[in-house]
């Protein structure tokens, strides 16, 4: 019996790569680096060497249910776990939780978001495997740093010990949100600060332990459900008893609270894709390092651009240095990079 199960949380709106990604089709069911796969197909496909297809399950919001269907329709149904409102990570993952952990309590869980790129998925997957002994050689939780290549204050970082380690090991001292772009470089100058990849491994025991101590709420909600999960009855109980569950990340709900986390220090060419910017870097650029997307676009006397037609329109550009470009059937967003953290204000605002 394959004990391993990977949990893709997959119910986010994306707001910061609009117009692209919308409320009704989000990004992770677009395939932005034009590989000719979306990003939630590209995350299952790397996590089937890792276990079988019975054994992955998606969770997302109940609108987004036909998108996954049909994007992995090799994704058992019941695999499936439907949110019928957003209360972020922690309630859909003690969700997962107790669903996979009354079919497997052995169960070994890899949590990962859908929308994340991974260019070495050869050294992703050995990570991941490295990750999944520890689950069983120790009583931690466990997550995957990355290496920073800049201060970037996009990203949430960890604090590791490093005056003791087993090989790649490193206990975890403190998590830390995106911090201002001063205190990304001194994180980077001690070595002992990486990236906070939002991956986690852990052992079914080891995360009900860490949710009944650190968020014993949520953790009541689910157990109440312990006879109706893998049954015909478990939409109905998630639909009538989800909304109780406090909207809070895993992330503050447990890993930061926890003193039994560990992470394995890598770097397998990873980004959460969560800006314009972030995608700009992984993209193939012309001469003048602009980032082009889509067809029928020309561009001239332009630098450092990011531009994505998603139209049949002819696109002709000139004299832009370090702007996002971005035309859809919806709505066309001309912004410079420098201000992509602005975008989801802006387009609250313009709503208004």
């Amino acid at each position: 019996m394959n004990n391993n199960y990977v949990i893709i949380m997959a119910g986010g709106i994306g707001s910061r790569f609009w117009p692209m990604s919308q409320v009704d089709f989000p990004k992770q069911f677009h395939d932005v680096l034009g590989t000719g796969k979306t990003l939630i197909q590209q995350t299952v496909k790397r996590f089937k060497t890792i276990c079988p297809n019975e054994n992955i399950y998606v969770l997302t919001n109940t609108r987004y249910a036909g998108l996954v269907k049909e994007q992995v329709p090799e994704i058992p149904e019941e695999n499936i776990l439907l949110e019928p409102v957003m209360r972020n990570t922690a309630p859909c993952i003690a969700y997962a939780t107790f669903k996979i952990g009354q079919k497997n309590p052995e169960a070994k869980m890899i949590v990962s978001p859908a929308d994340h790129l991974v260019e070495d998925v050869q050294r992703f997957v050995s990570d991941i495997n490295l990750a999944i002994e520890r689950t069983s050689e120790t009583d931690n939780l466990v997550t995957l740093g990355i290496k920073p290549h800049r201060p970037d204050t996009g990203y949430g970082y960890i604090h590791f010990d490093n005056s003791s380690s087993e090989g790649k090991v490193r206990k975890v001292n403190a998590f830390t949100e995106k911090p201002p772009y001063a205190k990304a470089v001194k994180f980077l100058k001690s070595g002992d600060y990486y990236w906070n990849s939002g991956i986690f491994i852990w052992s079914y025991k080891n995360i009900l332990r860490e949710l009944n101590a650190s968020l014993p709420d949520v953790s009541r909600v689910f157990e109440e459900g312990m006879g109706f999960y893998n049954t015909p009855k478990e939409q109905s109980f998630i639909d009538e008893n989800y909304g109780k569950c406090q909207n809070i990340s895993i992330d503050y709900g447990v890993m930061e609270k926890s003193h039994h986390v560990e992470m394995i220090m890598t770097d397998f060419g990873w980004s959460d894709l969560g800006t314009w910017g972030s995608l700009y870097e992984h993209l193939n650029h012309d001469q003048n390092k602009n980032a082009i997307v889509g067809k029928n676009v020309s561009v001239f006397d332009s630098t450092n651009n990011i531009i994505r037609n998603s139209t049949d329109k002819m696109m002709i550009i000139r004299g832009l240095d370090d702007f996002i470009v971005v035309d859809t059937k919806q709505a066309l967003l001309i912004c410079p990079k420098a201000e992509e953290q602005e975008i989801k204000q802006m387009v609250a605002k313009s709503k208004e």
